[in-house]
């Protein structure tokens, strides 16, 4: 029996070759069918040049444990999620590798109501089964078929926002060379079509799983210079890049200035209170001073997760939170399945800009004064434990709030002022990932980021 080393804690990733091939995707929807015991399953994949191959190979492992099988062709992620719940489907699997390198493909699987299913709901199960390679017998091998669900998937999307409110406005769109690009197009043709005065300045635009440009990750800093720059060349109001399967979005305001996911979901959580007061709304414990004040302010309900997405769509079911939030650029909605999405969050913006017709800079620079942050910042190490210990011995006598939701957050305030940080390993490697932020004090919170980085690198 081979290990099968490509199940991560949430998903399928792994280098192409040994780690993931037809074989052993085969075996995936093998095991996958017979998990679920699935009637009808959706699949879909990014442009990456292996996805072809894995999906067929993929599929004939369905049809084989009698799963009906409808391909909805090249898509991103989000088009998954929304595809199995509309179609009424058992589950949903996106084959992409994302941001990783050129020589991974992956996976990401849904079960009916496109609920998630990472390793403690039943990821792991489904690798006993793929790695044993033993199915049951079916008496009848399921069908295949093909459609597109792009037009169902815009109109949803278009429900997010009152088209007739939206101002003239220019905007860079940077799909990476990802999967994009076709929905950003049908988008634009619904925006001609209802007279919405919204220019699209378009880059790197069309699929290529070569990718010319790089591997599509805006959330490095050295893969932002492109939409930067188009933003400042064409005078644009706002600029947005996408990840290679599009479930993140990044935003750039009209200087070329890149925006932290962190003060985008302050901004979301405000568009959505200003439609629903008393809604809840989820966020992550790695920064969220900025996000539990805008959420107060606007008369709504702020609750804590644990960070990740099972955690964070699980805990959005059991409040019936309308939205949730990751610094990391993933946001959750409720009426999109509580799954995540890279193009809702965008039109939102793009309706909250004309709405309160101000610049993105204007809305998010007094977050970001009030509560200047560090991004996270991610350290090797041989053992993640011992330095969140360390951490956590040194600081505590100083901390006048100690949380363990995710690793551990510790507030301060003192003479200095006031600050706090979290720190957490990572799900999946030997990392651990600090974030630290403080009220209206940027120096502060640097000193203190120093500090906190002294320490680990002792380890």
């Amino acid at each position: 029996m081979k290990k099968l080393t490509c199940f991560k804690a949430y998903d399928i990733r792994g280098v192409l070759g040994d780690e993931l091939n037809a074989d052993i995707a085969y075996r995936i929807g093998r095991a996958f069918g017979d998990y679920l015991k699935a009637r009808k399953v959706i699949v879909g994949g990014d442009i990456r040049i292996s996805t072809p191959e894995l999906k067929a190979a993929l599929s004939e492992g369905l049809l084989d444990s009698g799963s009906d099988v409808v391909d909805i062709g090249l898509c991103g992620t989000e088009e998954i999620y929304f595809a199995t719940k509309h179609l009424q489907a058992d589950g949903g699997i996106e084959i992409t590798a994302s941001h990783n390198p050129i020589n991974y493909n992956g996976m990401k699987l849904v079960r009916r109501g496109s609920m998630p299913i990472s390793g403690d709901t039943g990821l792991f199960e489904i690798k006993r089964l793929a790695e044993d390679n033993v199915f049951s017998q079916v008496s009848q091998r399921g069908v295949l078929s093909k459609c597109s669900n792009l037009k169902d998937y815009v109109d949803h999307l278009m429900t997010y926002i009152k088209p007739e409110s939206i101002k003239p406005l220019k905007i860079v769109v940077n799909a990476g060379n990802g999967a994009a690009g076709h929905v950003i197009d049908e988008i634009e043709n619904r925006f001609i079509a209802q007279d919405v005065p919204v220019n699209f300045v378009k880059i790197n635009h069309d699929p290529d799983g070569n990718f010319p440009n790089g591997i599509p990750n805006p959330l490095l800093p050295e893969c932002r210079s492109s939409t930067s720059d188009a933003v400042i060349e064409n005078s644009a109001d706002l600029g947005i890049a996408w990840d290679g399967d599009f479930d993140r979005c990044f935003l750039f305001d009209h200087n070329g200035r890149f925006i932290e996911g962190y003060y985008i979901v302050g901004l979301l959580a405000e568009s959505f209170l200003l439609k629903e007061k008393g809604a809840k709304i989820i966020f992550d414990p790695r920064l969220y001073w900025n996000t539990q004040e805008v959420i107060e302010n606007n008369h709504g309900e702020p609750v804590m997760s644990k960070t990740g997405h099972a955690f964070i769509k699980e805990r959005m079911r059991a409040e019936d939170a309308i939205y949730g939030g990751e610094m990391s650029a993933h946001h959750y909605f409720r009426d999109f399945a509580y799954c995540d999405s890279g193009m809702i969050p965008w039109l939102l913006i793009t309706e909250l800009l004309s709405v309160k017709e101000r610049t993105l800079s204007d809305l998010v620079s007094g977050y970001m004064d009030a509560y200047p942050s560090s991004g996270e910042i991610n350290f090797k190490v041989k053992n993640p434990e011992l330095v969140i210990e360390s951490i956590y011995n040194n600081f505590i006598a100083e901390a006048t709030c100690v949380d363990k939701t995710d690793g551990i957050g510790m507030e301060f305030n003192s003479d200095e002022g006031a600050w706090r940080f979290n720190l957490r390993t990572s799900n999946t490697e030997a990392v651990v990932r600090l974030n630290v932020e403080s009220k209206e004090d940027i120096h502060l919170m640097k000193r203190k980021t120093k500090d906190i980085i002294s320490i680990i690198n002792k380890h």
